[in-house]
């Protein structure tokens, strides 16, 4: 299988399927599950770090084989849902930060100004 594009290995998961699941200490000394960062690249993948758990649309896993993982967002991909670098073929062309405000954050950050949060 070909890795993605630009990503290094940065480790193997614990579990097959399970990118990196795994407990973190906190400052307090108790086992805390560790946390999913999710990052769109600029005209390419999502890139997931950390503990995330990829399952097929009837609940089977899908091993990620690694810790980081990249998936592919413009559909081109031969390995989906992974990425494979065919964004770059296809002219993909997508930011990374959304072009504007979702509705329901919107909503949410009123509510919480009106509340004084």
């Amino acid at each position: 299988m070909r890795e993605p594009v630009g990503q290094e290995d940065l480790g193997r998961p614990e579990q097959p399927g399970i990118a990196g699941e795994r407990e973190t200490d906190t400052a307090e000394g108790a086992a805390a599950p560790a946390v999913a960062t999710i990052t769109p690249y600029r005209d390419g993948p999502l890139i997931v770090r950390g503990p995330v758990r990829i399952e097929d649309q009837d609940g089977n896993v899908i091993d990620a084989g690694r810790e980081t993982v990249a998936l592919c967002r413009c559909g081109k991909s031969g390995l989906k849902p992974f990425c494979d670098g065919s964004h770059r073929r296809a002219g993909f062309r997508a930011g990374s930060a959304p072009s504007r405000e979702r509705h329901v954050a919107a909503l949410r950050r009123a509510d919480l100004e009106a509340r004084g949060v």
